[in-house]
């Protein structure tokens, strides 16, 4: 339908940390420091090493605002999808479009680096027919699916790192100090715009981004990955840039497009190109490999949310969206053909800076709108003078860097706002978290982004240390045969929950009843979850009620109060939590969503014989491992032992006991009996060890 986001079919998660980081580190590790510096040298000599350290200026605060964004909003398009579900569709039009030719600009002059050190060994090539070739075959590697394409850029950091480190080890013994004599005669102003020029080296990292609904346990591996590869490419560029204006005379840097196979060729001659030159081939094939794979997830996001045609969000089996691919292919082979290689890391950079700069102002907006539901993994430091410092430095480089920089980064922003008028408008129907400050000033707000971040929620799912078992493993249990209604039952639960948070039995009954009223009691596939938060209570308490007969519970229309239907639910879940965390309150619920949406859910839950087995049918076999001890099996060595002397895997917990008809809370002293059924929560490497150890 018009106007929301329009998901379809989603991408694989074949991206693990080991993937995030060599993304990150290959698309960072190629132009900046294989090309670049001999063009940086004719504008700041050798004081080019300062411009790389004040291009990691902005970078810093930009990244910082990327990951906590990616953890939140993990989500194919990157730049795109930030701006758009915090400033609007306009903004994130502009964003899309922009940050996609900018970084299709990035692949380019890597195409054209690599072309030239290619020229060292082939004479009479053509660098732009080659780069061209190169698109092709990198288009066709895309195509394959972001798990074998990773797989080959795993391959090509570790190499390449490998003979960086190398290069840079030796290059300290051959650098000559009188290379450093005029590092401070150079002017000011030329050292920061050719900061803006090498900003480009570093923008590589943030590609990733887009790439964040393909990892796997993005709160963990999104930021983990990122700052390793950020760490790496600081002392790389720093280290290297250093060893190259150390090694090779001005003269001869100055202009150079291959300046680490000229330092190379001084250090260890004819060997040293060859060398280094592998180097730089597979860090520009890394580069645009991962390239070409992170920006053709640009056209697909805005695909799915009706800002750019359908045709962008065809996807192959596995998983590659291949209009996207083809597309941003085709472009890229266009700019390799019509433009000045020279100046596109100008141009790109231009405008990454301006993307960077919203990035910035884009967390400030998600946290002023105090959205529950916006629940990043990771948050960026020093709020907000952080995001301060990222929006202004990157405005002041961008104006360092001239006139043309900026008419190509307006020009960008004026097509961008012309489609979004003449295409997109009409279909979108959406606005940011900009509202919701909006409505924090009694103007509005857009619900649309509020539900849309609690399916992200569910997606991502509960967090480690999050204590959704231990919860649901001391949460009471009611059971009914007969049909019963929900005000009845509500009677009941409010009476247990009563005896383990500081609130009374009436309030928490009219808690529940004004939610439900206002339609806050999500009734789904036979489930209600009533649900509140309240000062006082530490911890998150549940109540589990099964009726075999049925609840009735009747659904109330949220904006005139009145009565619209009733339904008859099969299970209900009463969840208290505390008032200052609701992010985990958010998150349980969408585990639980999560749960019920399950196909096995409801036949488990209904053929549940007691307590445990109702307890287990929520939690699920990822979460729990249900042993039964028996002299047929190895649990036989578990008989006449006492808790605290059997070793379990760490992360497990053995969290009940049925013995008999009796349900036991175990402690270290309890001693294990033949029959004995244990229910034990952990995470699912222990839960592995612990079927091996005692199931076989």
């Amino acid at each position: 339908m018009a106007g929301t986001s329009t998901p379809g079919k989603k991408l694989k998660k074949n991206l693990g940390l080991f993937s995030v980081y060599a993304i990150a580190t290959g698309t960072t590790l190629s132009s900046g420091l294989f090309l670049l510096p001999g063009i940086a040298a004719e504008q700041a000599g050798p004081a080019l090493i300062f411009s790389y350290l004040i291009a990691a200026i902005p970078f810093i605060p930009a990244i910082l605002c990327i990951v906590e964004l990616g953890t939140a909003m993990p989500k194919a398009g990157g730049v795109y999808y930030f701006l758009d579900r915090t400033m609007g569709p306009m903004l994130g039009t502009i964003g899309g479009i922009g940050t996609w030719l900018a970084l299709v600009l990035k692949v380019a002059f890597a195409l054209i680096g690599m072309g030239a050190y290619i020229s060292l060994f082939v004479d009479d090539v053509k660098i732009t027919e080659i780069a061209v070739v190169l698109a092709f075959m990198l288009a066709g590697l895309n195509l394959l699916g972001s798990k074998k394409t990773s797989g080959v850029q795993i391959g090509l950091v570790a190499i390449l790192l490998t003979i960086l480190s190398a290069f840079i080890i030796d290059g300290f013994v051959e650098i000559n100090p009188e290379h450093f004599n005029n590092l401070f005669n150079v002017e000011m102003q030329s050292i920061l715009s050719t900061a803006g020029l090498v900003y480009v080296s570093y923008v590589g990292m943030t590609k990733v981004a887009s790439l964040s609904e393909e990892i796997e346990d993005p709160e963990r591996n999104l930021p983990i990955g990122i700052f390793l590869a950020m760490i790496t490419s600081f002392l790389i560029y720093g280290l290297g840039t250093f060893v190259i204006v150390g090694v090779v005379p001005m003269d001869i840097l100055t202009g150079d497009l291959t300046p680490v196979a000229t330092a190379a060729d001084i250090m260890a001659g004819e060997f040293g190109v060859i060398f280094v030159s592998i180097a730089a081939l597979l860090s520009f094939i890394s580069v645009a490999n991962a390239g070409v794979m992170s920006s053709s997830r640009y056209p697909l996001a805005m695909s799915r949310d009706h800002i750019l045609p359908a045709f962008f969000r065809k996807m192959l089996k596995n998983g590659a969206p291949i209009n996207s691919i083809i597309i941003t292919t085709l472009l890229l082979v266009v700019i390799l053909i019509f433009f000045d290689p020279t100046k596109i890391a100008k141009l790109a950079s231009a405008f990454q800076l301006l993307m960077f700069a919203l990035v910035c102002l884009a967390v400030i907006v998600m946290r002023e709108s105090r959205i529950d539901s916006y629940d990043p993994g990771y948050k960026s430091p020093w709020y907000p003078w952080l995001q301060v410092v990222g929006i202004i430095s990157p405005m002041f480089l961008i104006f360092e860097m001239g006139w043309v920089a900026i008419l190509f980064s307006l020009g960008l922003v004026v097509a961008a706002v012309l489609w979004y008028n003449l295409y997109a408008k009409v279909r979108v129907r959406r606005s940011g978290a900009m509202y919701h400050i909006f409505e924090r000033l009694g103007k509005q707000r857009y619900d649309g982004l509020d539900t849309e971040l609690r399916g992200i929620m569910k997606e991502k799912g509960l967090r480690s240390k999050d204590p959704f078992d231990e919860i649901v493993t001391r949460s009471n249990v009611l059971i009914y045969k007969d049909r019963s209604n929900f005000e009845d039952i509500l009677v009941d639960a409010a009476e247990l929950l009563a005896k383990k948070i500081p609130i009374s039995k009436e309030k928490i009954v009219k808690m529940v009843l004004d939610g439900t009223r206002v339609g806050a009691t999500p009734v789904t596939r036979g489930v209600a979850l009533p649900h509140f938060r309240a000062s006082g209570i530490s911890n998150p308490e549940m109540i589990l009620v099964r009726s075999e007969g049925g609840i009735k519970i009747k659904i109330f229309d949220p904006l005139t109060g009145k009565e619209e239907s009733e339904e008859f639910v099969n299970a209900i879940f009463f969840l208290a939590s505390p008032e200052e965390n609701p992010s985990l309150h958010l998150r349980i619920l969408a585990q639980i969503a999560g749960r019920v949406d399950d196909p096995t859910f409801s036949e488990e839950w209904l053929a549940a014989k007691d307590e445990q087995q109702l307890k287990e049918a929520l939690l699920h076999d990822e979460r729990f491992l249900s042993l039964t001890i028996s002299k047929t099996t190895l649990s036989e060595s578990l008989i006449t032992k006492q808790l605290k002397d059997v070793q379990l895997p760490d992360g497990c917990l053995v969290a009940l006991l049925q013995r008999g008809g009796d349900m036991i809370i175990p402690d270290g002293k309890l001693v294990f009996h033949e029959g004995d059924r244990l229910t034990i929560i952990g995470e699912k490497a222990a839960l592995k060890k612990l079927r091996a150890q005692f199931l076989t």
